[in-house]
């Protein structure tokens, strides 16, 4: 049974008009209306990636500037409350997009994250700031599972893991933003103009939000307003891709997909360990270094540079040699890459390492995701994403603390990034793991050539 195709209600834009529904994945057309939704997403998650990488580059300033009496192992711990929301955001918002809708969903994720990145401007001391950056996160994290979710229906699917692996380019696209626009922004107006641009997410990018983004049901409410016609077919075929499994967590939680969830879930802990520790404290890093403000943020955006070609190749690479291998190939890159910064080269090489350490780390999650996406029927798709991003966000709430309490306990620049390094290796290893269990003709693995 193809999952995607089973009954479900027409979906409908927000002007009425019936907008391409789930079934319309496998076909081979890629409508004009669902072009322009995939591009609005896109347009979110380059927010969400300036939201999320705009903190390392306000970092040195908030310790030193804003008289909060900032310590490096504080900074680590304010520099994790985004991602602490990220992953309470993430693991509801899969499910509430599952069952409420991805519009809505989508779009309630983004003015959340917009109006809290703004506030943040005008925070008074340290625990308000780290408060806002918390509620920032919820609705970071909740975007990204919800919008690939929705891309996923929307595109048709010999192209669904390259347009999720494309649409995660966004993310370090918006840290190249941050980085770019912090070296002229922070002399000149202060951290808190960094906080500012959230603006334009909210005042562009929504509106087109509400005109392009097409108003999906929630798969579990069609299936029952299609329940007469499903009402001969069994509830469960024991194959794992039956579109009348109930969704949720639980699901994923026992056969036939268990051991894949958790060792996804584990993965995606490892890789963003290593890309939002970079991402936190990369900048502050090389400042320690002996390198100044401007110089270590070129660093920061040849790390984020890296991490959009990462984006490029590894889409055309997972479609070419399958997302797990691509991924395992692409998490060893990134811990050899941080390997070599230990040995202190030349700073031309500093500069190679860090753009293949963006190809790395960041090209493993995308291809994650891409996995994911392909490897579970459509109604627990976005259950899933959210389940694999949420619990993964445990390695990017610890990645800043372990980065600052590494750097207090006077173990020097180094420590980063062999902690960092360390990461990308055990993701290559448990990725290596998700492999060997697809292979083993597992009823996961089966349904993938369904999606």
């Amino acid at each position: 049974m193809n999952h995607t195709t089973s009954a479900a209600a027409p979906h409908r834009s927000s002007t009425g008009a019936p907008a391409p529904s789930p079934a319309d994945g496998n076909a081979s057309r890629f409508s004009k209306g669902s072009a322009a939704a995939v591009l609005v997403c896109w347009l979110l998650v380059v927010f969400d990636g300036y939201d999320l990488i705009v903190y390392g580059t306000v970092q040195s300033a908030l310790i030193s500037e804003t008289g909060w009496g900032l310590s490096k192992a504080t900074a680590g711990t304010i520099g994790s409350m985004a991602f602490l929301g990220m992953m309470i955001g993430a693991i509801f918002a899969g499910r509430m997009a599952d069952s409420w809708g991805r519009r809505r969903t989508i779009l309630g994720c983004a003015i959340v994250f917009s109006i809290f990145t703004i506030l943040c401007a005008f925070a008074p001391s340290a625990a308000v700031f780290g408060g806002l950056r918390l509620l920032a996160g919820i609705g970071l994290g909740g975007l990204v599972p919800s919008a690939n979710a929705l891309v996923a229906e929307l595109v048709p699917a010999k192209w669904r893991s390259t347009i999720a692996t494309l649409m995660m380019s966004g993310v370090p696209i918006g840290g190249s933003i941050a980085a770019l626009v912090g070296i002229r922004l922070i002399p000149a107006f202060g951290w808190q103009s960094m906080f500012l641009v959230a603006v334009l997410a909210l005042l562009i990018v929504v509106p087109l939000g509400l005109k392009y983004l097409p108003e999906t049901l929630a798969p579990v409410r069609a299936k029952a307003s299609a329940s007469g016609k499903a009402a001969g077919k069994s509830a469960r075929t024991g194959t794992g891709n039956n579109d009348s499994e109930p969704a949720g967590f639980s699901s994923l939680l026992r056969a036939p997909y268990l051991g894949v969830s958790l060792l996804f879930a584990l993965a995606t802990v490892a890789t963003l360990f290593a890309w939002y520790g970079l991402g936190t404290w990369l900048p502050n890093l090389m400042q320690l270094a002996g390198y100044n403000l401007g110089s270590a943020l070129t660093f920061a955006l040849a790390l984020n540079l890296g991490a959009v070609a990462g984006s490029v190749i590894t889409a055309w690479a997972g479609t070419r040699f399958g997302p797990i291998p691509t991924a395992i190939a692409a998490a060893a890159v990134a811990a050899g890459a941080l390997v070599v910064l230990v040995t202190g080269p030349p700073v031309t090489v500093v500069y190679l390492m860090l753009v293949l350490a963006g190809v790395g780390t960041h090209g493993t999650q995308c291809l994650i995701i891409a996995a994911v996406a392909s490897h579970y029927p459509a109604h627990l798709r976005g259950t899933a994403l959210g389940w694999a991003l949420g619990t993964g966000r445990i390695g990017a709430v610890a990645a800043p603390q372990i980065g600052g309490l590494l750097l207090a306990a006077g173990l020097g620049v180094n420590s980063n990034f062999l902690a960092f390094a360390g990461a990308a290796a055990i993701a290559a290893v448990l990725l290596a793991a998700v492999g060997l269990k697809l292979k083993s003709k597992s009823p996961i693995s089966q349904g993938a050539s369904n999606v």
